[in-house]
């Protein structure tokens, strides 16, 4: 059975075997320590037999003008050895649910239209399209 869950503080070792295509890059140890030891950075992980074949990464934070927490959803992967088993699905439910329990209002999260897969797993999770659009600043860093 295919553990689905949110890593905690010193859990970053879980993040040593991690299958292809789940990240987009290799995990580099000491940020995956940092991540997991920042109270506002949330990784849920499906691991199969001590590998992490997917995850869906958040982080929760509060602004000035609202009066709740909100969970804005970085990142969905999992490994194409492990597409279509309703994984997705899974870690998307447990970080929203894991937002819910830190009080976030709501959960948001962006994606290219074109991506028919994201698309597909956002609005059978209940989430609602909206025509937001998504600006890049590399070239400031």
């Amino acid at each position: 059975m295919i553990d689905v869950r949110i890593l905690g503080r010193g859990e970053a070792h879980v993040l040593e075997r991690v299958a292809e295509g789940v990240f987009d890059r290799a995990i580099d140890a000491a940020a995956a320590n940092a991540f997991v030891s920042d109270p506002r950075l949330h990784l849920a992980v499906a691991v199969d037999d001590g590998t992490v074949v997917g995850m869906a990464s958040g982080v929760h934070y509060h602004h000035p003008d609202k009066p709740v927490p909100e969970l804005w959803i970085d990142e969905v992967g999992v490994a194409a050895s492990h597409h279509r088993r309703g994984l997705a699905s899974r870690l998307l439910a447990t970080l929203i649910e894991h937002g819910r329990s830190l009080g976030c209002g709501q959960a948001w999260v962006l994606t290219e239209r074109d991506n028919q897969a994201a698309m597909q797993l956002y609005a059978k999770a209940g989430g609602e399209p909206s025509d937001c659009v998504m600006f890049t600043f590399r070239s400031v860093l």
